[in-house]
């Protein structure tokens, strides 16, 4: 709530600048985290199709091997000759000179050009049961050489990995040499287990991606046993670190596999490709920790390079704010400035943009204030002075009404009735048209007020004015302005029926509508034409000028005007005529405004 109530209190050209400097930064770390991440998953993508394929060249190379070796093996096991030396020796017969001379001048001589011609074995042996057998290098031994070899002290056979050849002295073979070899017991089924074949290769050519020598890359082989094989050139870390990859690196059941694994801070892929031969599994680890330490070299550099831009921005754009609220300050100004009541200071105009139409505005607002305030009070004094003549208007009839009365008595006296009912008449015209009313009257004293209205009139003109009205007495409770139907009247007669200049009628009927009251004034006198009637409505509308003048609509203008000024723009008048047929005003009314008003009554002179 604090930092709340502290932003709140900041200018407002700093927060913009905030505004934009934090939707600038969360937008560049978005992308930024994007991006880099996706140079991280690129970098590890690559790593791993590029693990994927040597992890394909290593299956080969390992496949190629065995085959060599299962092979070679295979063509030992049935070569005849050998089985029946094997046999002799394991029987303790001995064979004579010239038997020895042709085994080794033809059987010994085609085993060992098998194994001269495949660059792959290291070498293929036999070893006989027991030493009762005359040697033929490089191919027959007997029992003993074998006993040196590690792998016949621990009994094992199948495959075996990572021995020496001690079968001889070192002078004779090199027991630096690193070996992976099937061992195949040879069984007779009359002597039982005759002698033993190794077929061997280098290690490094079963699994050279042991002995690369890389500093990123290295490899070890696991047995299903557990046990693992790895250069021993390897330093001790990198040792240590295959020892521990190869504990958490859960392979079993998998055939390939490439992984992902941090470790220890370092990132690594590694592949794996499982023998079911060989019963082990070769795996391959390729360090790429400084490939990804590029990458968050660079997202750092990026980030570093990025918060002096939004520190150099932020200068900017506050400048550039300042600038563009410049106006907006002046409007401030200016506002305090009539806050204070000095309402005659206008805004300088400097832009074009928003904040200069809002100038613009405060400036028509403000004149608009000086025209509402003078309007007002001439409009109070307009209305002092008309109490003041309604006042005077008020006494001055007073004294027409006394006169009135006095020559109506004179006529009553000479026996002159119908001057008498005119001069009645008269006077009830002049006390409505007279009397001081603040607001709207009922329909019902309008209509008194045009009764009178036609019977002065029907004492101007030669031929009669009749005057039809059919009105419920509901509807004579209704509120209108004063003076709204009678200008209706006086403008059916002087343009609908003095033109014609015979008797006539003018009617006026009244009905519901819902929640209002239509009440028309009609007359079948000269009508108008579409052209007339479309420019009256246009008058009325106040889409064309009203200028003073006789006959220019200005009366019913000021009558639907008095309707939308007392009960709202949904009502007022309408005007229907057709040329030689009649002429219609509907006024449209609220139902729902009535009034009682006892005794007041327009009726009689006093």
């Amino acid at each position: 709530m604090k930092k709340h109530k502290l932003y709140n209190g900041l200018k407002l050209n700093i927060k913009f600048t905030i505004v934009i400097i934090v939707t600038i930064a969360i937008t560049m770390a978005v992308l930024a985290g994007v991006l880099f991440r996706e140079q991280e998953v690129n970098v590890v993508s690559e790593s791993k199709a590029y693990m994927e394929h040597k992890t394909e060249r290593n299956k080969s190379q390992i496949d190629t091997c065995i085959d060599s070796i299962n092979m070679s093996t295979q063509f030992f096991l049935a070569d005849e000759e050998m089985l029946n030396v094997l046999n002799a020796a394991s029987e303790g017969r001995s064979l004579d000179l010239d038997a020895i001379v042709s085994f080794k001048e033809t059987d010994v001589k085609n085993l060992e050009r098998l194994v001269s011609n495949n660059p792959l074995l290291y070498g293929v042996r036999i070893y006989a049961s027991n030493d009762a057998v005359s040697e033929v290098m490089p191919v027959l031994y007997k029992n003993s050489r074998m006993s040196n070899l590690e792998w016949a002290e621990e009994g094992r056979t199948g495959w075996v990995f990572g021995y020496n050849d001690t079968a001889f002295s070192a002078l004779i073979t090199s027991h630096r040499e690193s070996l992976a070899g099937l061992i195949t017991p040879i069984t007779d089924y009359k002597n039982g287990v005759i002698g033993t074949i190794e077929a061997a290769v280098n290690m490094k050519t079963m699994f050279p991606a042991l002995y690369e020598g890389k500093d990123t890359e290295y490899g070890f082989f696991k047995t299903d046993d557990g046990l693992i094989y790895y250069d021993d050139a390897q330093s001790d870390e990198i040792a240590a670190l295959m020892e521990t990859l190869a504990a958490e690196c859960d392979c079993e059941g998998q055939e390939n596999f490439v992984n992902y694994i941090k470790h220890d801070g370092k990132k690594f892929v590694v592949s794996g490709v499982y023998s079911k031969k060989l019963g082990g599994t070769l795996i391959t680890v390729l360090d790429i920790t400084a490939n990804i330490k590029k990458v968050y070299n660079t997202r750092n550099f990026f980030v570093g390079v990025m918060v002096v831009v939004l520190i150099l921005l932020a200068f900017i754009i506050d400048f550039i704010v300042k600038r563009m609220l410049r106006q907006f300050y002046a409007i401030l100004d200016s506002m305090e400035k009539v806050r204070q009541g000095n309402l005659s200071v206008r805004i300088k105009e400097e832009a074009s943009d928003e904040m200069g139409e809002l100038g613009t505005a405060l400036n028509d607002m403000l004149d608009k204030i000086e025209k509402l305030m003078k309007e007002n009070i001439d409009r109070e004094v307009l209305v002092k002075n008309s109490e003041i003549r309604a006042l005077q208007n008020q006494i001055n009839a007073h004294f027409i009404y006394n006169v009135l009365e006095s020559i109506k008595m004179m006529a009553e006296i000479e026996e002159k009735y119908d001057i008498s009912d005119a001069i009645t008449s008269l006077g009830k015209l002049l006390r409505y048209s007279m009397r001081w009313v603040s607001g709207n009257v009922t329909v019902g004293q309008e209509l008194e007020y045009i009764q009178d209205y036609m019977a002065l009139i029907n004492l101007r003109y030669d031929y009669p004015i009749h005057l039809g009205v059919k009105l419920d007495d509901t509807l004579l409770e209704l509120e209108i302005p004063k003076m709204s139907l009678q200008p209706l009247v006086e403008n059916a007669i002087l343009h609908g029926i003095e033109p014609l200049g015979v008797e006539n009628t003018v009617y006026i009927k009244g009905h519901i509508e819902g929640e209002d009251c239509v009440i028309e004034v009609s007359d079948s006198g000269r009508g108008m034409s579409e052209e007339e009637i479309a420019i009256l409505r246009k008058r009325i509308e106040s889409e064309i000028d009203v200028n003073g003048g006789k006959g220019n609509g200005i009366g019913l203008k000021n009558v639907n005007d008095r309707i939308i000024m007392a009960f709202g723009k949904e009502y007022g008048l309408s005007m229907y005529s057709k040329q030689g047929l009649y002429t219609k005003a509907v006024v449209k009314i609220p139902a729902g405004k009535r009034r009682r008003e006892a005794g007041n009554n327009v009726g009689g002179l006093k």
